[in-house]
């Protein structure tokens, strides 16, 4: 992804934590009794040798599916997209217009409760001077 000297957002870092974990598991070796058991027909060394074989390859996946992810990241502009995303999300909260909860006319209706609210309050200060 892409790092150019400053830090990632929370939104690609995330991606890639969570892409990291996904193919982690996906890919993750058995142990050596597991994969005797699978190959029971093979003598010992056979299996170790096959087992060695299985851990390079596996590992070898891992590094290129890394690699290939970023790369298609680097490609789509992923991080860019995602910076974007984090803008969007950042000004949206700092907005009340913007908010799910909050839509115009409950603002409207709000201002508008407010200074009803300030005109009974200076009346009523005014009546009391008077």
């Amino acid at each position: 992804m892409e790092k150019t000297g400053r830090v990632t957002c929370s939104r690609q870092s995330d991606l890639e934590k969570s892409f990291k974990l996904a193919t982690r598991s996906l890919l993750t070796t058995c142990s050596k009794e597991e994969f005797s058991k699978a190959f029971s027909g093979f003598t010992s060394f056979e299996q170790d040798c096959l087992h060695r074989l299985f851990i390079q390859v596996i590992s070898s996946l891992h590094a290129n599916i890394e690699d290939e992810f970023e790369s298609l990241c680097l490609e789509a502009q992923a991080g860019v997209a995602l910076d974007t995303v984090e803008q969007f999300v950042e000004e949206e909260s700092l907005d009340p217009l913007f908010s799910e909860m909050a839509n115009v006319m409950d603002i409207a209706h709000d201002l508008s409760t407010a200074k009803k609210n300030e005109i009974r309050y200076l009346t009523s200060m005014l009546e009391r001077v008077d």
